[in-house]
């Protein structure tokens, strides 16, 4: 593809050195002082507002100065042009369950391998330019991304770091810390924000009191806390305070639910923190039209607490076209590609009950969004392997839509709604004159064809313009293992 007026500088390295700078990054195709004009465009603007058709965008330098019909717009004579015809315009995806790290594709444990050069890449290149790590295995090597990233020596979306995770005994991952206690959770919370987290994430065995401890402290702190639950039922989470819960209660289960559950406890099934029993009772036996499912979301409403839709994870490998297969496969390292092919009944009836969690979580996320409820939505690069990092983004957007939920709508919750979330709703979230240039470029029509959110052709951030294709092939080969 070619791009009237553009000078594309393409670096040859895969890893940038410390120490470069944001010019001789790969992939950038904005040059450096001038103004850029996205003309003819397909405006959906994150709003919710209606699709507007035959738009110009004017960026210059960070901000978005100018945005309005092709024929009302003045086009700076230095501008920079592209042509937007044929194209949509959305902003950058705002990334509310995001991991820096890949479950190992070995048998055994979830042991998480980290991906500092490959998920912050897939991520932007993806339309991602603002992300939530909801949880950290490697809280230095994040802290040491985000430092690398502001400083414009490496390549990803800005980050808002999620402390390591609130876990209570014997941890779900044996990465994960295990709390002693209110006490120990109140230093941890404490000492990851003097590191520079803002987020805190509370985890599937988590006590009662652990949470309360965690949550006073965060708040005392000016964080806020969201959970993927279980052993703590939502409404009890609500009445200590918590601001969001992952996944929705289908899938972080919902102990109270469960009426086998006892307080504090994640019911096991298959081995130790699993949860799979009590995630297999609510899926099988709970209806999201129950009484209790509509006075959960009635809290949850009345309570402002917010839930993140990953439909993406829920859905992993499973059905997946043949499309989505190939791009999956050249961006993964192929010992990994290799692993997820391995067929197991076990992994064949998981994905059968996650695809029929999924289908009660549309529902649910409806019903939640009707009731005055802030959706928000993120990837979670986890779950059976076959959701990567910003492939899971655009992904999501397919299925909220698939969902229900319109065009407009869906963008909104994939960018504003997170926006506002982290308080950043002034800055990002929506094409809006004076707010940070992060847009995304698509190729095709989204208002038509949901499927143009997996063809972004330029990703700016912050009126930085980089192109995708060109990081996708940055790390070829390279995901899951780098």
């Amino acid at each position: 593809m070619r791009y009237i007026g553009l000078s594309i500088f393409l670096a040859g390295l895969a890893h940038p050195a410390v120490g470069q700078s944001n010019t001789s990054l790969p992939g950038i195709v904005t040059e450096a002082g001038k103004p850029v004009a996205i003309t003819h465009v397909i405006v959906v603007d994150g709003t919710g507002a209606a699709v507007r058709p035959d738009q110009t965008v004017i960026v210059k330098g960070s901000r978005i100065i100018a945005s309005g019909p092709a024929g009302h717009i003045k086009i700076p004579k230095i501008a920079q042009v592209i042509d937007g015809r044929g194209k949509s315009l959305i902003p950058g995806l705002v990334g509310m369950h995001e991991h820096m790290f890949y479950a190992s594709p070995i048998a055994g444990p979830p042991i998480p391998i980290e991906q500092f050069v490959t998920a912050p890449r897939l991520y932007l290149a993806s339309g991602v330019t603002t992300a939530r790590t909801a949880g950290s295995m490697d809280p230095y090597g994040d802290l040491e991304l985000k430092r690398g990233i502001d400083a414009g020596k490496m390549i990803g979306p800005d980050l808002t770091l999620s402390t390591p995770y609130l876990e209570g005994a014997v941890p779900a991952v044996p990465t994960m810390h295990a709390l002693s206690g209110p006490d120990d959770a109140r230093r941890l919370v404490r000492y990851w924000y003097d590191q520079g987290f803002r987020s805190v994430k509370a985890y599937a065995d988590v006590s009662a009191d652990e949470l309360a401890a965690g949550i006073n402290e965060a708040h005392s702190l000016g964080l806020t806390v969201t959970g993927h639950l279980c052993s703590v039922g939502y409404k009890n989470a609500m009445s200590l305070g918590i601001d969001n819960f992952e996944h929705g209660p289908f899938v972080s289960p919902d102990g109270d639910l469960d009426r086998e559950r006892k307080p504090d406890l994640c019911r096991r099934l298959d081995g130790p923190q699993t949860g799979r029993a009590v995630l297999g009772h609510i899926t099988t036996n709970v209806s999201p039209n129950d009484a209790e499912v509509s006075d959960l979301i009635q809290q949850m409403v009345r309570q402002h607490v917010a839930l993140t839709s990953t439909l993406a994870v829920l859905e992993g490998g499973t059905d997946m076209s043949e499309k989505r297969r190939a791009r999956l496969q050249a961006l993964l390292h192929p010992a990994v590609w290799t692993y997820l092919n391995e067929a197991s009944p076990e992994r064949a009836a998981r994905g059968a009950l996650f695809l029929q969690a999924m289908r009660k979580e549309m529902a649910f996320e409806r019903a939640f969004v009707k009731a005055g409820g802030l959706l928000m939505a993120g990837c979670d690069p986890t779950g059976d392997g076959f959701t990567l990092a910003g492939l899971g983004d655009q992904r999501n957007v397919e299925l909220l839509v698939g969902a229900g939920f319109s065009v407009p709508d869906t963008i909104r919750i994939a960018t504003l709604n997170g926006a506002k979330f982290d308080g950043k709703s002034d800055e990002i979230g929506s094409i809006e004159v004076g707010k940070r240039a992060d847009l995304v470029l698509l190729n095709g029509d989204i208002s038509r064809d949901v499927t143009a959110i997996e063809a972004p052709a330029i990703v700016f951030k912050a009126g930085v313009g980089f192109d995708s294709a060109t990081l996708y092939k940055s790390v070829t080969g390279q995901a899951g293992l780098h």
